[in-house]
């Protein structure tokens, strides 16, 4: 007996009826054993926001059970949102998607509860445990062991200068994992390992919006993750699809993109500098003031990440290849249309861009993740 895992790319849902962003996927996610999903907003009537908060939405408290009703099973809260509202707006957030039926994962009223693992048992008696953590952290938003928060795996940055008789020149940009966060992940894996089968790792990283390139700092976090015993590792926060590798025959997926995610942009907002600045990170990035969608071109191209369970172990993975139009509603593709073939076209090219091992083979039930020869 085999069972499927699912995990979607982010979750910011703001619009009138929540469960229009799901019309599409809801039969999917539902009829999934397990559906994982990255939540970047906020559910709750009440919340201050936080001054170092960026692009941060109040969403009504109805997204939980809208989550619920999509098919979600265990919701992240480890990202740079939790805390957009403050204290009161993040324990109202996870009170709501408990209510709604559905585990929170990576976050909590302190570090050692943020750090616990929700294990889920299927249905040939296999434990699957999963864990998250986040390397994009405005200040003061990681628990502590006396402040609610997500789960941190921060990451130092390095500038080094390459001709150094060539003042303004562009640097070589090095990073690297924080080792008391590194070490407190491998350890709460490898306790994860001691309880379940399985253990699946959510890591809420990278850098967003540039194509292809991926950190030093999370080839170093995945390989730790899998020598600690992670099965699988899946990425978020860059709001495009980055490449996926193996590591000791385990996946990782470096970015799944965004899901059901809603991003209006009126006129004020496209004049100004902080916009702007961003922008200039994507190929094509260009407002669209009638869209629900105001993401770079690339972002129509998304996916989620499909484990294939049983018998104690990850048996196959792969991903079904998701296109995202200009309503933001997420819709998986069919194989062999031209959306299903521009996500298999554009992972190749960032995987090999980016010179990891992994090559994408399309079949029945999804695109398999392959090691390149």
């Amino acid at each position: 007996m085999t069972h499927v895992f699912l995990a979607t790319g982010d979750l910011a849902m703001d619009r009138d009826d929540y469960d229009e962003s799901f019309v599409a996927t809801r039969d999917l996610l539902c009829g999934a054993d397990i559906a994982f999903g990255q939540l970047e907003t906020s559910f709750a009537e009440r919340g201050s926001r936080m001054p170092q908060a960026r692009h941060a939405v109040l969403a009504r408290p109805d997204g939980a059970a809208a989550l619920g009703r999509a098919g979600f099973d265990v919701i992240s809260m480890a990202g740079n949102h939790c805390m957009d509202w403050g204290v009161e707006a993040f324990f109202e957030t996870r009170a709501h998607l408990e209510a709604a039926g559905i585990a929170v994962v990576g976050a909590g009223k302190n570090i050692a509860e943020a750090r616990r693992p929700v294990i889920r048992v299927l249905g040939d008696g296999t434990r699957v445990a999963i864990l998250a953590y986040s390397s994009i952290l405005p200040q003061d938003y990681w628990a502590t062991e006396r402040r609610a928060g997500c789960t941190p795996m921060r990451a130092h940055t390095v500038y080094e200068q390459v001709e150094l008789d060539q003042p303004g020149t562009p640097a070589r940009i090095h990073t690297y994992a924080h080792r008391d966060d590194l070490a407190a992940m491998e350890e709460d894996i490898r306790a994860a390992k001691a309880q379940a089968d399985v253990v699946i790792v959510s890591q809420h990283w990278g850098i967003h919006f540039v194509r292809a390139t991926i950190a030093d700092y999370q080839r170093e976090v995945a390989r730790a993750a899998v020598a600690a015993g992670a099965d699988a590792v899946i990425g978020g926060h860059a709001h495009i699809l980055k490449g996926c590798e193996l590591i000791d025959g385990k996946p990782v997926f470096h970015s799944l993109c965004n899901f059901a995610t809603d991003l209006m942009m009126d006129e004020e907002h496209a004049k100004s500098k902080s916009w702007n600045e961003i922008r200039v990170l994507a190929e094509e990035w260009e407002p669209d003031f009638e869209s629900l969608y105001n993401f770079p071109k690339a972002s129509s191209l998304a996916m989620l990440a499909r484990l294939e369970i049983g018998g104690g172990k990850v048996l196959r993975a792969g991903l079904l290849p998701v296109h995202i139009g200009r309503d933001a509603v997420p819709r998986v593709a069919a194989r062999g249309s031209s959306e299903y073939e521009a996500v298999v076209d554009y992972l190749t090219a960032v995987t090999v861009e980016a010179g990891l091992n992994a090559c994408y083979r399309p079949g029945a039930d999804m695109v398999e993740l392959e090691q390149a020869a």
